[in-house]
């Protein structure tokens, strides 16, 4: 028996290899244009004056 030889059930599993390939490329191609549109959207609040509670000093916080 080989690593390719699967039986009966070869359809099935190569068709749930591919349906996952798939899900998996979605979701990083969602990862990466969600990232994007977030870092657009911060860069907006920053050009509009919005600054990070992080990026204060100590001194302003109190």
């Amino acid at each position: 028996m080989t690593p390719w030889d699967l039986g009966p059930h070869a359809a099935f599993i190569w068709a749930s290899y591919a349906i996952v390939a798939v899900v998996l490329a979605v979701l990083a191609g969602w990862l990466m244009f969600d990232g994007r549109r977030q870092q657009r959207l911060i860069d907006g609040l920053e050009a509009r004056g919005v600054r990070r509670r992080s990026s204060r000093s100590g001194a302003e916080t109190g």
